[in-house]
């Protein structure tokens, strides 16, 4: 293969790696190019995907709560932070920043975002870091109180261990004083199945777009008309699981490699583990954090949990 055609060696590795497995897996990381991240902020206006504006309604109701967490002169830090729609929520309740800091793996997404925000909030330094949040996020003492947001649930989109080693990074945080982390709450089968595969496919479309991506960045021949988008929430480890599955026999050109897929066999490219306020604390304190505050909504869909440094 043509050594130009691989634009993305980080991608490549990583695919060579979770589709050589046994069960075939991708990192989520990867569904956040430009398009990915483009289909997701349109995923959490879908009538079925109720974190968002449950999320955003808590965020609303409780802004004056979680700004009184946020000392005068802090900076405020934000993980996989998207379009940081919600987050206005929060900027125009703190004047007193020192500085916000959107952290995203998409360099293009986050570079507009940024460039939004600035025009919105021109006395407020912004200062975006494209970084995977999912590995070490490295931040220098500069003599400020630090308070991190992370909102969207993403926490559950990790494995259990994965989320306790996010908690005591940010834990580790010179001058951390809090820590705001969105939690989408256990509930029914049918309405957490329907968030992840709406009506209109446009998380079909998100997932598929990995495939997608594959092909345009490493070289892959993907045929994404032979692979289909699947929810399936799995009881036993409160999580929803989203898979690409094959719908026929096939080989896929991946690099210097064929890779074979059966009829039915699934990529599992996400989890979204779900939680309870006992879990979720539980796994907190594990951390070295205190659940300070926990909010949510009447029907407790999600919660909006404040944590402390214990």
């Amino acid at each position: 293969m043509d050594a130009l055609v691989i634009r993305n060696p980080e991608l490549l590795a990583d695919a060579l790696r979770g589709l050589s497995q046994p069960r075939k897996f991708m990192e989520p990381k990867w569904f956040y190019d430009t398009e990915g991240s483009a289909l997701f902020e349109r995923i959490t206006d879908l009538p079925e995907y109720y974190p968002t504006r449950t999320e955003t309604a808590i965020l609303t109701a409780a802004a004056d709560r979680l700004a009184a967490h946020v000392p005068e002169g802090a900076e405020l830090v934000e993980l996989g932070s998207g379009a940081s729609v919600k987050t206005r929520l929060l900027l125009d309740r703190l004047d007193g920043l020192s500085a916000y800091v959107p952290v995203d793996i998409s360099a293009a997404f986050l570079k507009e975002t940024a460039r939004r925000l600035s025009q919105s909030y021109p006395a407020l330094p912004i200062r975006p870091v494209v970084a995977d949040f999912t590995r070490p996020l490295r931040l220098e003492d500069a003599g400020h109180s630090r308070v991190g947001f992370f909102p969207g649930s993403t926490l559950g989109n990790l494995d259990p261990a994965g989320a306790r080693a996010l908690l005591q990074g940010v834990r580790d945080w010179p001058g951390v004083r809090a820590f705001i982390v969105g939690i989408d709450l256990i509930k029914d089968e049918e309405t957490l199945v329907r968030a992840y595969d709406d009506s209109a496919g446009v998380t079909a479309a998100f997932n598929l777009n990995l495939l997608h991506r594959m092909n345009r960045e490493i070289g892959a021949d993907f045929d994404t008309d032979r692979f289909a988008h699947r929810a399936i929430w799995n009881a036993g480890k409160a999580r929803i699981e989203m898979h690409l599955e094959s719908l026929a026999d096939q080989s896929v050109r991946i690099g210097p490699r064929d890779i074979r897929f059966a009829k039915g066999e699934t990529i599992h490219t996400e989890n979204s583990h779900k939680f309870s306020e006992e879990s979720f604390s539980t796994q907190a304190e594990q951390s070295g954090w205190t659940l300070a505050e926990f909010l949510t909504d009447a029907d407790r869909l999600f919660g909006v949990a404040v944590l402390e440094p214990s």
